[in-house]
């Protein structure tokens, strides 16, 4: 396993931003997305990283934008530093296995999420209304359940610190328009629904995820990661049980230890012991070998 990667700074290339996980360097008509070991949870960034866990995501993420290619064009050209731009050589030791280059294009402003279980937010808002970012559900549906349908509940995009805010589908056609919005909500149920077949046939279920589009000229395509621990609750199909929280593949299994803390989930956040990194990092490694059969 390469070294623990929490920050990159190449002097040669152009930061072009930072976020919870990932630092971006512009290159012209391309991207450079690096995946660090940074780990977020309740939009704290932690102090401490979850080795590996930047090559597990982008290991995923390539997996998934493979598997999609045939519902809608995504932005991922290649994750072999042998294909990137020269002026990335000299940095490749750091970059190897832990970085995209992507097309670049106009992010929309929304993220676009699809729940197939109840669960997380979606749980504690439907126990006090009886729906989900305002879609009515059945009653008496069970913590964990599968909807009968999976519903699609975008939401804004925060700034890092603030929480991203449910929205209806109007609201996101007054964002993107009509006919941007109802393609980005088409593809988002249909790579979904596709995913989540690949994933039951490796034990995996999918409860939760979401994505980001931008348009690359006129087209709409897949950007940001795909189907990852930290875009998706990832739960093992052995011992599915409605009715209860399930154990997961994700980072709610840091949520779950830092819940029983006596912290405010503000910055800055409690010091993480390493047995819960390794645990975390154990969890990521296993979504991986699952998914695609890598050691």
């Amino acid at each position: 396993m390469a070294h623990l990667v929490l920050s990159t700074d190449f002097p040669d290339l152009k930061r072009a931003g930072r976020g919870k996980v990932r630092d971006i360097y512009d290159l012209g008509d391309q991207l450079l997305i690096v995946t660090t070991d940074r780990i977020s949870a309740f939009d704290v960034i932690m102090n401490e990283g979850i080795p590996g866990k930047g090559q597990v995501l982008t290991a995923i993420s390539a997996f998934w934008f493979r598997q999609m290619e045939g519902i809608l064009p995504h932005h991922l050209i290649s994750t072999d530093v042998a294909d990137f731009p020269t002026q990335c050589e000299k940095y490749s030791d750091i970059l190897q296995g832990r970085s995209m280059l992507v097309k670049k294009s106009r992010p929309l402003p929304v993220e676009c999420i699809v729940r197939g279980y109840l669960a997380g937010s979606g749980w504690k808002e439907y126990r006090e209304t009886g729906s989900v970012c305002g879609i009515p559900l059945p009653p008496g549906l069970r913590e964990s359940e599968r909807l009968a349908e999976p519903i699609f509940t975008p939401s804004t995009k925060a700034e890092i610190g603030d929480h991203d805010e449910n929205i209806p589908f109007e609201r996101m056609v007054e964002l993107c328009g009509k006919e941007i919005a109802e393609t980005a909500r088409k593809a988002t149920l249909e790579i979904y629904a596709s995913a989540r077949e690949t994933a039951a046939a490796r034990g995996i279920i999918i409860a939760d995820t979401k994505f980001e589009f931008g348009m690359h000229g006129n087209e709409l395509i897949l950007i940001d990661e795909c189907l990852t621990p930290d875009s998706s609750r990832f739960w093992p199909m052995e011992g599915y049980q409605p009715g209860r929280p399930q154990p997961s593949f994700d980072k709610q299994f840091l949520r779950d230890y830092l819940e029983t803390l006596d912290w405010d989930k503000k910055a800055p956040p409690p010091p993480l012991p390493e047995e819960i990194i390794r645990k975390t990092s154990e969890k990521y490694r296993e979504a991986l070998e699952r998914l695609t059969g890598n050691e």
